[in-house]
């Protein structure tokens, strides 16, 4: 699928509405975004939710009740409002991205997920996916998946626990309206979205994500890091195309019309928006900041690096801090991958710095990028030099090291991609089944697992696992990739095609900012990747205080969301 992507032929037309020079798509008129002025909005901090309670100096368990709301919000000064699906405590001070909640560790929170959206959605619906829908056929179906927690399935967001307005229809798997997130596990950056079933792609495209931190003062505080709100940022960074009356741009015509009217296999936009401004600014001043940054895009990978030779200083990956702090100069981050970075202003030698996007797209072997799509946002340093406490350490939290003795199970994992009679994608899926089909991958609660990953496809699919944390072993290209490929398109079964006989290629790198635990990994196309996957705390080796073995489950995808939506998805059940 790396050959394809959302390709739009275009009449240029010179005209001028609400001061902005548009591109005519046929008879829709977009903006075209070299004609947005860059660095002209101020990155905002969204608003931040304590997700527990102190009394007496005491921390407790703490109920949140966050909403999810259509409203309007300005991305740029030169665009007009646009209409989204804004998580928040109300509707006034609802935001897209949502609010960050900060957790802290050993506490439980608790969050009641409200849906007061209207009865149609702001983006074309395509429901010859598979897809939520609601019996009456009012209502958007949806359900939010704490991206990276170790929870109970009854609160993890199965796709099919999606739920409309008010609760008045609910999903198969639907099961209570309080979630109780355990926050038990290691700290580290998490964060919220929404998983209902073939909507994922457009909730999320709509607006519906956020962050979530899990703090743990004691271990964190003596690694001295950048901290407090001035110092300590979440970045979420997506792209988005708009139409001229400020909507978000979506095709409303898919790759396969004659079977999915609207599905396409990845959605892009040449708007690079973070925290809700396109290509904003930052003012910081001379000393070290740490930025949390989260890829909730779609399909774009981002390649970020800095004009000015800044370099980031890697400190953690998805929800866990690596062992230790590595430098680098460049970050490759896929949808939904999490980088943890500290960057030391006092280094520039100039008095601003942008922050570029190398990424070609679809990723790998898509288009190269552009003027617009090349750049994230500006970050303005004023001031000399000045005092700064903080520090990285070499030296971060080490967490015991999975070890071969402990497998109990090795796996295969295939990922497949499907075509039409005109060579367009039609599906995807993972061991050659659908969302559906009966339950494959049964871990055992506490064990450990090697999965043998094997991309058959064009694509960089990033695998992202709910509950198992895991670590990379090693990456293997596939030598005779076609002749191994209709094998499996046959027989859908590594070891009778002789998997070992192929897996003989190239060895791959493990960048060293990735050879920590995740919960995401970009699998690269035609590469056997092995993974070492955890199903029990890694900071503790203990088993969970919940029962991971109950109703609905979990489950395991690609987290290129057009990919999940059809349907690169499989259910995970954890036994006794």
């Amino acid at each position: 699928m790396g050959r394809i992507r959302i390709k739009m032929t275009y009449t240029i037309v010179l005209a001028h509405i609400l001061g902005l020079f548009v591109v005519v798509y046929g008879d829709v008129g977009l903006v075209s975004p070299s004609k947005l002025e860059m660095f002209v909005d101020e990155i905002p901090d969204m608003p931040r939710i304590k997700g527990y309670d102190v009394v007496h100096g005491v921390p407790l368990s703490k109920t949140l009740k966050v909403s999810m709301f259509q409203k309007l919000w300005k991305f740029h000064k030169d665009l007009p409002p646009t209409k989204v699906f804004a998580y928040g405590e109300t509707k006034h001070t609802a935001t897209v991205p949502g609010p960050t909640i900060e957790a802290m560790h050993g506490v439980s929170t608790y969050v009641t997920w409200k849906n007061h959206l209207p009865s149609q959605h702001i983006l074309p619906v395509d429901d010859t996916i598979p897809t939520a829908i609601p019996r009456k056929h009012k209502g958007i179906p949806t359900v939010v998946h704490l991206h990276g927690g170790i929870d109970e399935p009854q609160s993890d967001g199965n796709s099919h626990s999606w739920f409309t307005s008010g609760f008045k229809e609910v999903g198969p798997m639907w099961s209570k309206k309080t979630y109780h997130y355990h926050n038990k596990q290691q700290p580290g950056n998490l964060y919220y979205h929404d998983h209902a079933m073939g909507l994922t792609r457009v909730n999320i495209l709509a607006g519906l994500f956020g962050a979530y931190i899990i703090r743990d003062n004691k271990v964190e505080a003596p690694l001295g890091l950048p901290s407090g709100d001035e110092f300590d940022r979440t970045l979420i960074v997506v792209d988005r195309g708009f139409r001229t009356n400020g909507s978000i741009y979506m095709d409303t015509k898919g790759n396969n019309p004659s079977v999915h009217p609207v599905w396409q296999p990845e959605y892009f936009g040449d708007v690079i928006i973070v925290n809700g401004k396109a290509w904003p600014y930052m003012n910081v001043r001379r000393r070290k900041y740490r930025f949390r940054i989260i890829n909730s895009s779609n399909a774009r990978f981002f390649k970020f690096f800095f004009g000015n030779g800044l370099r980031f200083i890697h400190v953690a990956s998805d929800s866990v801090y690596n062992e230790e702090s590595v430098m680098v100069k460049e970050i490759l981050m896929g949808p939904s991958e999490i980088s943890d970075v500290v960057v030391d202003f006092s280094k520039s030698k100039t008095n601003s710095a942008i922050l570029h996007n190398g990424a070609a797209y679809p990723f790998p072997g898509g288009d190269p990028v552009n003027e617009n799509n090349s750049k994230v946002m500006k970050f303005i340093i004023s001031g000399k030099r000045e005092y700064d406490s903080s520090r990285v350490p070499k030296k971060l939290l080490k967490y015991p090291a999975p070890k071969l003795s402990e497998v109990s199970k090795t796996r295969y994992i295939a990922m497949y991609e499907y075509a039409s009679a005109i060579d367009e994608p039609l599906h995807l899926y993972i061991n050659a089944l659908s969302y559906d089909d009966p339950v494959t991958e049964k871990p055992k609660v506490g064990t450990t697992e090697i999965w043998n990953v094997i991309n058959l496809t064009e694509d960089n699919h990033p695998l992202h696992i709910h509950l198992g944390l895991f670590k990379v072993l090693d990456q293997t290209n596939i030598t005779n990739i076609d002749e191994f490929r209709d094998c499996m398109n046959k027989l859908n079964n590594a070891q009778k095609c002789n998997i070992e006989k192929y897996a003989t290629g190239n060895k791959l790198s493990v960048e060293p900012y990735e050879k920590g635990w995740k919960n995401v990994y970009k699998m690269q196309p035609g590469v056997l990747t092995r993974i070492i996957v955890k199903f029990a705390y890694i900071h503790t080796n203990a088993s969970y205080p919940f029962d991971a073995t109950a109703e609905p489950g979990y489950v395991y995808h690609c987290h290129i969301l057009d990919h999940e939506d059809n349907v690169m998805m499989r259910p995970l059940k954890l036994v006794k």
